[in-house]
């Protein structure tokens, strides 16, 4: 079976293959890429094996003038720069031990040895530069025909190698299994006995994979499943997963936002259990603070503008399990377009201070009661 793809013919990734070939070394494409092509799903970033050591890649890389960054070095991973674009190029390798978080590592010539340390079946695809598509393990081919998300070889010995790897099944599975099909049991089963192993992970690749697994086309059943194993519990104390799937009905054709979605989710603490950036953080203060309001649709367009007010009429809507109100959106419209036409210079020199603010901000919900139709000179006089 040969793979066909526009990105095996690019410049730079002719240039990347070509270069590793010339120098003696096998050179396979690995993982997401070849996975992905198989799919018809996007290809974002192109990963290759090779069984040339790192040293010998940064070689070859200054004898043909492509710029190789060792962003991964210690690891046997370096990032060429081939036509403006980049590939990770990683040694084959064999894990020598594992510690839960990360794995002492050897380097290999043997592509099967390479295939056997990763996760799922699916993601143990290579391809050669001609797009000829190499399964070493056996299965990984089958099983993503079939969507069918299993861990190669023992599940539980897996997980131990990287506990991150819990939370990847169900990210996994949510982008690329068959729903219908279900969850495979013998990794369903080694998730929930290690569960408590996720506790030993950083925050951040705990905060990053949740994220991930949020934006998917529905992750509902995913994080239902979680819920059900008490993944979910361990890594958000106080949430649950009961308005997430009335949250992805009703978002109907709009771009899947992990933020809004983890504001359905509720918890304690969140932003910080995941480690959210400020911006993340702030915004998922913002909806969930808007949830727990009772703002009309106008004030929170005004407030907020109209996507955030939006966001949150959603979320109140899969809380009351009622169909978003058309009406209500056309609000947050009006409101996020509207102005306030009372200005502090307005009310000087005879108010200052605090008693300015105060006289602002009644005036501003005098307007805002009005449906914004109150004008200037009504609300100044309204004051007096």
């Amino acid at each position: 079976m040969k793979l066909t793809a526009d990105w095996l013919t690019t410049p730079g990734t002719m240039a990347v293959m070509d270069m590793l070939a010339a120098g003696g070394h096998g050179a396979w494409f690995v993982g997401g890429s070849v996975r992905n092509a198989l799919i018809g799903a996007p290809v974002l970033d192109i990963d290759i094996t090779t069984d040339a050591r790192p040293d010998r890649v940064m070689d070859l890389a200054a004898q043909r003038g492509i710029k190789a960054v060792p962003t991964g070095i210690d690891h046997g991973t370096v990032t060429l720069v081939a036509d403006h674009r980049p590939y990770e190029v990683t040694t084959l390798r064999r894990d020598v031990e594992t510690h839960g978080r990360h794995a002492t590592i050897a380097y290999t010539d043997r592509l099967e040895d390479d295939a056997a340390r990763r996760d799922f079946t699916m993601n143990a695809l290579y391809a050669r530069a001609d797009g000829t598509i190499l399964d070493p393990n056996g299965t990984g081919l089958a099983d993503l025909t079939a969507r069918r998300l299993r861990f190669i070889g023992d599940p539980a010995e897996r997980i131990a190698e990287d506990y991150l790897r819990i939370l990847r099944f169900f990210r996994f599975h949510a982008w690329y299994a068959d729903p219908a099909g279900g969850f495979d049991a013998e990794g369903l089963a080694a998730c929930a006995a290690l569960a408590d192993r996720l506790e030993r992970l950083s925050r951040e690749r705990v905060g990053a994979e949740m994220l991930k697994l949020l934006a998917a086309p529905d992750p509902a059943p995913a994080v239902a499943t979680m819920a059900q194993l008490g993944v979910l519990a361990r890594l958000l104390p106080g949430s649950e997963a009961r308005l997430l799937p009335l949250l992805v009905a009703f978002e109907g054709d709009l771009p899947p936002d992990p933020i809004r979605r983890l504001a359905a989710l509720g918890g304690t603490d969140v932003a910080a259990t995941l480690r959210l950036s400020r911006a993340d953080r702030d915004r998922l203060a913002t909806l969930r603070a808007g949830l727990a309001s009772a703002d009309p649709p106008g004030a929170l367009g005004f407030a907020h503008g109209a996507a955030t007010a939006r966001d949150i009429l959603l979320l109140r809507a899969a809380l009351f399990e009622t169909v978003p109100d058309l009406a209500a959106l056309a609000e947050v419209e009006t409101g996020a377009a509207a102005v306030f036409p009372v200005r502090p210079a307005d009310l000087m020199p005879g108010l200052q201070g605090p008693d300015l603010g105060a006289a602002l901000k009644t005036l501003q919900a005098r307007w805002i009661a009005s449906d914004f139709t109150l004008t200037r000179a009504e609300l100044l006089a309204s004051l007096r």
